[in-house]
């Protein structure tokens, strides 16, 4: 039988990398934005009644039934969009504090979709109130999408991922 050698020393957990201020300002800016989703969800529920005159104005024609279709179609993919953000906020948040290489480019494109989303709104019927939440929604993204592509971020992001080019 072999006997194993004697260790001198308890073996070396690697040491974890902090994140800079930038990240973790960054990190911060997507949990703001994940608690923003949850207040426009809960706007667009609260300003049907905006939403409504806002359709009737458009479409003065419409009858109860094509109203409250228009007013379904407005709400249920606001409301179906904000939990599939909510989720993405904190997916990025969680996934940018820790240093993930894959990170800074998805909360990019995501950024980019966002931007896209926005734009697309401004030309559908909507509550002003819910408009004015996406537009600083938005400000809150482009923030932390400035902070991630920081020159010291990216120094974090590529020391997480062993040193090699991010």
């Amino acid at each position: 039988m072999y006997e194993s050698y004697p260790v001198s020393e308890q073996p070396r957990e690697p040491q974890r990398v902090q994140p800079p201020q930038s990240v973790r300002q960054a990190v911060r800016l997507m949990y703001a934005g994940a608690v923003l989703e949850v207040l426009s969800a809960i706007l667009a529920l609260v300003t049907r009644g905006s939403l409504k005159s806002a359709i009737l104005t458009r479409h003065p024609g419409y009858t109860p039934a094509q109203l409250h279709t228009a007013e379904a179609a407005g709400i249920v993919p606001l409301l179906v969009g904000a939990v599939i953000t909510i989720g993405l906020w904190l997916w990025m948040a969680r996934a940018n504090g820790t240093g993930r290489r894959w990170a800074r480019p998805v909360s990019a494109v995501l950024f980019g979709i966002s931007t896209v989303s926005l734009i697309i709104s401004l030309f559908l019927v909507h509550a002003t109130g819910t408009l004015i939440v996406g537009v600083v929604i938005w400000l809150v993204g482009l923030g932390a999408i400035i902070l991630i592509f920081r020159k010291d971020s990216g120094s974090f992001y590529q020391e997480r991922s062993g040193g090699r080019p991010s």
